[in-house]
């Protein structure tokens, strides 16, 4: 039997991501976040309209979006109840959160130049998208928020997590690890549940081929 509720948050889970910009001083802001989608080679971005984050991508309209893998929750975890900006907004002082102006330091991250944008990327995250900020508005009821549309422009893949095909290399689903977030926890990827008929079908192939 289904109940309707009405829970505050609609956060069913999607991979973690830390995006990587640039201050106005030139420093790296570092901040994890868990609302994106992505179609083709564009990404969406949803960003809470106090941070750091948000001015910075409105300002120099770069970023990098690094995915961590799941051995890496404990650092991600230390960004947590952090922010960039300073003074630390009224509201989010009320939650506890602390201004801190050397993220990559504070969860023990590393920071290695980007090719095609100017902020740099995380290292140690398995896969790193650089991005060029197409356009930005203001988003969702009730919600203090930004949606950005990122188009990737440079997208770094460790080689382990590599399959090569006929034409192009791809990221091996299994061995990709993600850290998930679901309503504000952390979660891996269990096992494959069931032989996927998309993933056999012209389409796939079609987007192996093609870059979108």
């Amino acid at each position: 039997m289904h109940r309707t509720i009405d829970p505050s948050i609609l956060y069913f889970g999607t991979p973690v991501a830390l995006i990587s910009t640039l201050n106005e001083d030139g420093s790296a802001n570092l901040a994890p976040m868990s609302s994106a989608w992505w179609l083709g080679w564009t990404c969406m971005l949803g960003l809470g309209k106090m941070g750091k984050t948000s001015d910075n991508l409105m300002r120099t309209r770069e970023c990098v979006i690094n995915l961590p893998s799941d051995s890496l929750a404990t650092h991600v975890d230390r960004l947590a109840m952090t922010t960039g900006k300073n003074p630390v907004p009224e509201l989010k002082q009320s939650w506890g959160y602390r201004y801190e102006p050397n993220k990559f330091a504070t969860a023990d991250f590393t920071a290695v130049p980007s090719e095609s944008v100017e902020p740099p990327r995380v290292l140690e995250c398995p896969v790193q998208m650089e991005g060029i900020v197409h356009e930005y508005r203001a988003f969702g009821k009730n919600v203090n928020a930004n949606a950005f549309e990122v188009h990737i422009t440079k997208l770094h893949v460790d080689e382990d997590l590599l399959e090569d095909g006929e034409t192009r290399s791809h990221i091996d689903p299994v061995r990709w690890r993600p850290l998930i977030m679901s309503f504000c926890r952390f979660f891996s990827l269990g096992g494959e549940v069931h032989p996927s008929r998309l993933a056999e079908s012209g389409f796939m192939k079609f987007v192996r081929q093609v870059k979108a």
